[in-house]
């Protein structure tokens, strides 16, 4: 058994999640989030750098407040 699959965070368990485990979590597409995240005011993107990372308890109170994407 390798060191990384124990020391791995689980999905749920992380703040941010990248946009493919974003897209993993919540059965979206990738390029469905992408487009979101680049929606003004979007309340769970994370800027680091160029690379956009998704809050997940953010995008999470987001999905449950929304009937359709």
């Amino acid at each position: 058994m390798s060191n990384s699959n124990i020391d791995k965070v689980p999905i749920w368990e992380k703040a941010n999640l990248t946009i493919k485990e974003a897209s993993e979590y919540s059965n979206i597409g990738i390029n469905r989030i992408e487009e979101l995240l680049k929606v003004p005011g979007c309340s769970f993107v994370l800027y680091v750098g160029k690379k956009k990372l998704v809050k997940r308890r953010e995008f999470e109170y987001f999905l449950s407040c929304t009937l359709e994407i």
